[in-house]
């Protein structure tokens, strides 16, 4: 566990809430679903998009996803010689209808919880702890992923989807604080917001909450838990420091490995 960053914030009296991500941080180590959707979305147009490039704006909503990854300029270029003109919000649509059937489809296959959501989940709820939860992926994708992570005890108190705000998504505030509305929750400085994304820290910076990005379990970097668990421990160690380097620079107030370790997180936020 790294120590905050100098602090910007004070420690509230109790933490009230936790608002997490999905993919990468409650289920599907190495947040692997999307990734691999994207990459396979563009292929059928015709556009090689490298698993590392796909990663890179992990953690906006999927439309703005699509829209980022477009802007990239190798992959503007490949369109621009392809298709004879440059991508705009049309092309951002189409490549959206596709890949909106193949993440419902496959979203299922990468709904394995991460070791440990599930006993951190019901360690809050014994504290009295509320768990809100927000994600990148449109409702129609959680409406497949939620009742399947639920039959495996991974659930949330309240839930909001990319789409469904008219304020947008990450990095604005905007889902994490329509949870605290949800929850009832009285103070943003009383919530947590734990993501395994840039964005998704971002989004709790804006919306006034502690931040706790996971180093290891998702997209900073992306490897199944077999593929983790195979490397030299020289290379784990490497790849977490560059993980916590790149959350803690997004605004990540601790930064741990997976959620198996926040609750340690917590009451030292609660100064306990």
């Amino acid at each position: 566990m790294s120590l905050p960053l100098p602090p910007d914030l004070p420690a509230p009296h109790a933490v009230q809430a936790v608002i997490f991500d999905w993919a990468g941080t409650l289920v599907d180590f190495g947040s692997l679903a999307p990734t691999q959707i994207f990459v396979d979305a563009f292929a059928s147009f015709g556009i090689e998009v490298g698993l590392d490039q796909a990663r890179g704006p992990m953690g906006l909503s999927k439309r703005d996803h699509i829209r980022t990854l477009l802007d990239h300029p190798a992959i503007r270029a490949q369109w621009l010689e392809r298709f004879g003109q440059p991508p705009g919000e049309p092309d951002v649509d189409a490549i959206y209808r596709r890949f909106m059937p193949m993440q419902i489809e496959k979203v299922g296959d990468y709904s394995a919880p991460i070791p440990g959501a599930g006993e951190t989940l019901a360690w809050l709820r014994r504290q009295g702890i509320r768990i809100g939860s927000c994600s990148g992926y449109p409702r129609e994708v959680l409406d497949v992923l939620l009742p399947i992570a639920a039959g495996h005890g991974i659930a949330a108190d309240h839930v909001v989807a990319g789409d469904e705000l008219r304020a947008g998504g990450r990095p604005g505030p905007y889902m994490a604080l329509a949870n605290v509305l949800a929850l009832g929750i009285g103070d943003v400085r009383a919530c947590i917001k734990v993501d395994d994304t840039i964005p998704g820290i971002e989004e709790g910076r804006n919306a006034g909450m502690w931040c706790v990005g996971l180093a290891l379990s998702g997209n900073e970097t992306g490897l199944t838990l077999e593929e983790l668990s195979a490397l030299p421990p020289e290379h784990v160690a490497a790849r977490r420091e560059a993980a916590g380097q790149r959350l803690r620079a997004a605004g990540a107030h601790y930064v741990i490995d997976s959620v198996a370790g926040l609750p340690a997180v917590v009451a030292q936020i609660a100064g306990q």
